[in-house]
């Protein structure tokens, strides 16, 4: 994985500290699936950027930051053609989860914007509130995205809104 897409990659992973309710039933039986990718594709209507939600329902095997990283290339994701996608990677069981931006659109946006994407989502995963959690960040994502890459007649979606889960 020492590619310079990889390298250029900007991630930011936190402790999701919610307590023992976070497990990945629990957590995937409270997610509202429909809200969240309404908000993705409402994000992604006003931007060339492309947003992904990936649950990992296993356990987690290594730091999430990495996880996050190697699933964000498996998932294509460094393929966009603006280099403008965003991962959110959670990992319920393991407490933790990760935002992983492509080169583009950390180099437009900076590392206080993930911290500050990861802190409303901690605040929001600590008090159970999950769905709200994800639909402000795609949120938040979806304005930096309209800012600094705006939707063109040419732009295609190019990678799938759903949820993704494994």
């Amino acid at each position: 994985m020492g590619s310079a897409a990889v390298a250029a990659v900007s991630a930011v992973e936190a402790q999701a500290q919610v307590g023992s309710k976070m497990r990945s039933r629990e957590f995937l039986s409270k997610l509202e699936h429909d809200r969240i990718v309404r908000a993705i594709r409402e994000a992604e209507a006003n931007s060339s950027g492309e947003i992904r939600v990936f649950i990992q329902r296993g356990k987690l095997n290594a730091d999430p930051l990495v996880t996050a990283q190697k699933k964000f290339r498996q998932l294509r994701m460094h393929q966009t053609a603006e280099r403008n996608a965003i991962l959110i990677f959670i990992a319920p069981r393991a407490h933790k989860f990760a935002v992983v931006g492509d080169k583009t659109i950390h180099e437009k946006c900076g590392e206080e914007f993930w911290q500050s994407v990861v802190e409303g989502m901690r605040t929001h995963f600590q008090r159970e509130k999950f769905s709200h959690a994800l639909v402000e960040a795609i949120r938040e994502i979806g304005t930096v995205l309209a800012t600094h890459f705006p939707k063109t007649s040419a732009n295609a979606n190019e990678l799938p809104d759903e949820v993704a889960e494994e």
